[in-house]
């Protein structure tokens, strides 16, 4: 795709801003690293362009403090691009089952919120970190989100990620992206480390 061309051009109806502006849903899933921090490199492109972002995380521990969510946070308060809001709906559910009852709850009740806040326009950008665990799990209904996701208002664009993205939701995004894993040092007994996995 030299210098940004597209390789084929629909015949849509659409002119060419109509076309590049439209908004889109982005996923990225697949059991590589780096999902989320794609994701979160989505949000400080949002916020230079001075768009109001949208974090959701639906499977961190609300107690775990990631490295993007300061950064995103005082970029967010600085007046300088967009305002950031962060959201965070888990209790750590993806890694160790702990009360999984309260886990979905919190999931769908995050996904309500999420429905708000587009039917709002709230963000121009969602961040609908590790989503794809609840619609995994049946806690959320893959048909509703991408329902929900088709028929938004305006310009808002939405990235989800984690693994076993649903199928549906596959077909429906805009672009896709599958993180598979090569290799990962934990695969040779070392831990996550500062500054690598948070």
């Amino acid at each position: 795709m030299p210098q940004g061309q597209p390789t084929v051009v629909p015949d849509d109806g659409l002119t060419t801003r109509q076309r590049r502006n439209r908004p889109l849903v982005l996923v990225h899933t697949g059991q590589g690293k780096g999902k989320s921090t794609a994701a979160f490199g989505l949000a400080l492109r949002a916020w230079n362009q001075n768009w109001p972002v949208g974090v959701f995380q639906f499977v961190k521990s609300a107690k775990w403090r990631v490295g993007e969510e300061r950064a995103l946070r005082v970029l967010g308060d600085s007046g300088e691009g967009g305002t950031v809001a962060w959201h965070k709906m888990g209790e750590g559910w993806s890694w160790v089952q702990r009360d999984m009852a309260s886990s979905e709850e919190a999931a769908r009740e995050g996904w309500e919120q999420v429905k708000r806040d587009l039917a709002a326009e709230t963000y121009r950008l969602y961040v609908l970190d590790e989503f794809a665990y609840p619609m995994h799990w049946g806690w959320v209904d893959p048909d509703e989100v991408v329902a929900v996701l088709r028929d938004r208002p305006g310009t808002q664009h939405v990235v989800i990620t984690g693994r076993n993205a649903p199928a549906q939701l596959l077909d429906f995004a805009d672009l896709v992206t599958d993180m598979s894993k090569v290799k990962h040092p934990m695969d040779a007994g070392q831990k996550g480390q500062r500054g690598i996995e948070w």
